[in-house]
């Protein structure tokens, strides 16, 4: 699923009418926002939409969601008591189809600091149209507790300390429940500038212990191992394993039989920097509203930075064979792979006049290609506004060699990005990508927002170019809409009004 990076400016002109639904008819309360929600299978399956009546009581708040379908069909709807210090919710469909609301921000304004505590996460059954506190569990060395009021921040401090003057360390512990069937632990002991005696655990249904995988048992400062879950499923488990001496750091795939907790493969990754390989496996590698890896049904892809003596001069690609464990790596570099085709880069990826292409986005398409998205950005140290021009679209082939690039001419403008979102097309073997601009008409001299729609389809772009207008001091949202569509939200606080609408693309 690709993550949103949601830009407001004016209302759009010339797009064709479809559906359309006014959030803030849906419920009376104050409407918090909205959000897209994928299935299992990162399709579009609808959005749900927030509201707030406020405080109920000490330690919570009223509030209703309203799902509706990706034709913007209210399908369910339910006020549900929160706690006080959710300041709203992002919904997502996990596994078991349910919808959960996480807490996206916090309300400090209803408690006392002194009694903050961590809002909790709900979940709705669509089926019945009812919601729930999700179930969450505590593991402490064997025992299992569901938490069913959580600590505020003083008290679990204070535990904290107390442990430590006992103890030395800390424990600490997560569980998490996977579709698989039953659950995974991880724990480990925190002392404070280092971590050890790690353990990955797994548990049948009914909370028995079936295996442990024991790793970093005499961590110290000096020495560590580290494991990253890549993927999953009814077979094994993929990690990336870290382990770090001194100031040498080896990394190598770790399979484990999901079954029996047996180690299945542990082969070295080679062919990229230690800095590269840092970069991928904690997924910091781009920007945040990137994904930067895909699994399929017989490979996992990732994608981050190409790092030589701990500059960044490329990109790299890891592919990990889910079946024969087989791993390639692969790498493209500003100089000479680019160098052809976007002109004056150089080896650190700065074009003219200091720009620096940032990635904002990558298609890992069916047939095995890889398309990088760049846009041309740069920091005014003075001011520390963002200024943002051109993008740039690359294209490599199923070796991850490059193709060729595409520039897409845009003006100069002054934030952190123009770039908006994408969607697959066509199963996956084609994109579509928006973008802004504010530019000037060469007759009138007047500037105005245009939206820009890009179609990747059998390797050929089409662009269409939406003019753009402020009026009545509305404001638009375009957001991810079903295939072959893209979401305005036209939004006026001052009038309550709140509208969305779905309009075709021309493509």
């Amino acid at each position: 699923m690709k993550k949103i990076l949601l830009l407001t400016f004016g209302l759009i002109q010339t797009l064709y009418y479809s559906q359309t639904q006014d959030l803030a008819s849906l419920a009376s309360g104050e409407h918090l926002g909205m959000n897209a929600l994928f299935d299992e299978k990162d399709n579009l399956y609808g959005y749900v939409s927030l509201y707030s009546y406020g405080k109920l009581g000490d330690h919570s708040k009223k509030f209703e969601y309203v799902i509706l379908d990706k034709n913007l069909n209210p399908i369910a709807n339910k006020e549900f008591e929160g706690d006080v210090t959710a300041g709203g919710y992002l919904g997502y469909i996990d596994f078991r189809k349910k919808v959960i609301l996480r807490p996206s921000s916090l309300d400090y304004s209803m408690v006392k600091m002194k009694e903050l505590f961590t809002p909790r996460s709900m979940e709705i059954d669509l089926a019945t149209n009812t919601i729930q506190q999700k179930a969450y569990y505590d593991y402490d060395n064997g025992v299992f507790k569901e938490i069913n009021q959580p600590k505020n921040w003083k008290e679990a401090r204070k535990e904290n300390k107390e442990e430590k003057k006992e103890k030395g360390y800390n424990y600490y512990s997560t569980v998490f429940e996977i579709k698989e069937g039953g659950f995974l632990a991880l724990e480990f002991n925190d002392y404070g500038k280092y971590v050890s005696n790690n353990a990955l655990i797994k548990f049948d249904n009914n909370k028995n212990e079936i295996w442990r995988y024991k790793y970093n048992t005499s961590g110290d400062k000096k020495n560590s191992e580290k494991i990253n879950l890549i993927d999953k499923n009814e077979k094994y488990i993929y990690f990336i394993l870290e382990k770090k001496n001194s100031d040498t750091k080896s990394f190598s795939l770790l399979v484990l039989d999901m079954q029996t907790g047996k180690e299945i493969a542990a082969k070295a990754i080679a062919g990229l920097s230690d800095d590269t390989l840092d970069n991928i496996t904690s997924f910091s590698s781009v920007t945040r509203n990137l994904d930067n890896d895909k699994t399929f049904d017989d490979k996992i892809v990732i994608l981050g930075r190409n790092y030589e003596n701990k500059l960044g001069v490329g990109f790299a690609r890891l592919i990990i064979d889910k079946n024969t464990f087989e791993i390639d790596t692969k790498k493209i570099n500003y100089i000479p792979d680019l160098s052809s085709y976007i002109p004056k880069i150089d080896k650190l990826g700065y074009v003219e006049k200091s720009y620096h292409l940032q990635p904002r986005d990558v298609f890992f398409l069916k047939d095995g290609s890889v398309g990088i998205l760049l846009e041309k950005y740069k920091l005014d140290f003075n001011t520390g506004a963002g200024k943002t021009t051109d993008l740039v679209y690359v294209f490599t082939d199923k070796d991850f060699k490059v193709k060729g690039a595409k520039i897409f001419d845009k003006e100069k403008s002054l934030s952190t990005s123009d770039y908006l979102f994408s969607q697959y097309l066509n199963d996956g073997n084609d994109v579509v990508f928006f973008f802004r601009d504010y530019q000037k008409d060469k007759e009138t001299k007047q500037k105005s927002w245009k939206l820009f729609i890009n179609t990747l389809i059998n390797g050929n772009f089409k662009q269409e170019i939406v003019p753009i207008s402020e009026k009545d001091s509305y404001a638009v949202i375009p957001y991810v809409g079903k295939e072959g569509y893209i979401l305005l939200q036209e939004y006026n606080q001052k009038e309550k009004f709140n509208k969305i609408r779905l309009e075709r693309l021309n493509y």
